[in-house]
């Protein structure tokens, strides 16, 4: 059997705890090469490096210029919106602007602005008027770039999906780490916009009956490291054929996940989960799970994979 192909649309790598910093205190040594190698081993082809501020988004560049592999989006998470506001950056236009350049210099390494949306979940971090009035000025600033979106929306879909309908410019994306209804499922795809699945989308036997329904077409598959894990106390948990050998953090060996620290490599569990709920044949969603995030956000790549195809028949 052919190894999957996996890409990550979603990976928090340059969160501290991948260089063994917990909570700001030191448990183990940097061990990030070791979360890369387990993934490029179970098939992982490409790893985007989520960007949730302009500093967050240089180091994700930063990061990403290490391994042919990686990539990363640029844009300002909504319960870090206060940034626009920080007397350093000038002002929002000037921090708006830096984004917009940020993205520019990145190159073919940046594949999304984003994750910009929208938290009413976490709102004791940023409020509803400051994020609509960002998310907005982030959705004019990728409209300029004809940017594709990794969008991120908990407890505001109504808000969130109102929003992108009454603009001018529709642009592709991704609402990721999806956990809405069914009602909200459909809002996203009528947007034409995807849904990335991750463990916090197969928590509950209502986030399955969800997943369930959502067109196979319109799915992606992330990890949302190192957050996100599928646990023993989620609905999914028992469809899960891959296990990985874990220890405490404090127990730290090179060959072995940590305890409660998600990471890429788990992402083939997400799939094998989703195959379970959906009664598909998990080689042929992971094909086609695969080939939707070629189309959305490595369209150039679709093109040379459909020309080695036909020249393969």
């Amino acid at each position: 059997m052919a190894k999957r192909r996996f890409i990550d649309i979603g990976a928090n790598l340059i969160d501290s705890t991948f260089t063994g910093i917990y909570h700001g205190k030191s448990a183990h040594e940097n061990d990030l090469e070791k979360v890369l190698g387990r993934a490029w081993e179970i098939g992982m082809e490409k790893i985007m490096v989520t960007g949730t501020t302009y500093d967050d988004s240089k180091r994700a560049y930063t990061l990403s210029l290490g391994d042919k592999r990686l990539y990363c989006t640029v844009g300002c998470h909504p319960t870090h919106c206060l940034e626009f506001e920080k007397p350093e950056h000038g002002s929002p236009d000037a921090y708006a602007k830096k984004l917009h350049h940020l993205y520019q210099e990145c190159g073919s390494k940046v594949v999304a602005f984003g994750e910009i949306g929208l938290d009413y979940d976490r709102l004791h971090f940023c409020g509803k008027e400051q994020q609509n009035k960002y998310f907005q000025q982030q959705l004019t600033v990728a409209e300029s770039l004809k940017s594709p979106l990794f969008l991120h929306c908990r407890a505001a879909f109504q808000d969130l999906c109102e929003t992108l309908c009454k603009r001018d410019v529709r642009l592709p994306g991704v609402v990721h780490s999806f956990d809405g209804t069914c009602a909200d499922a459909d809002s996203i795809i009528d947007l034409g916009l995807y849904i990335g699945i991750n463990g916090c989308s197969l928590k509950t036997n209502d986030n399955l009956e969800v997943v369930k329904n959502i067109p196979i077409e319109k799915i992606l598959v992330e990890t949302d490291s190192p957050w996100c894990d599928i646990r023993p106390t989620h609905a999914g948990y028992k469809y899960i054929l891959t296990k990985f050998n874990a220890v405490k953090k404090e127990k730290w060996k090179e060959d072995a996940m940590v305890k409660g620290r998600n990471e890429p490599a788990t992402i083939c569990q997400v799939l094998e989960v989703i195959s379970a709920v959906k009664e598909e044949d998990i080689e042929q969603l992971g094909n086609q799970i695969y080939n939707n995030t070629l189309n959305l956000f490595f369209p150039d790549q679709t093109k040379n994979e459909d020309s080695t195809n036909q020249r393969n028949c």
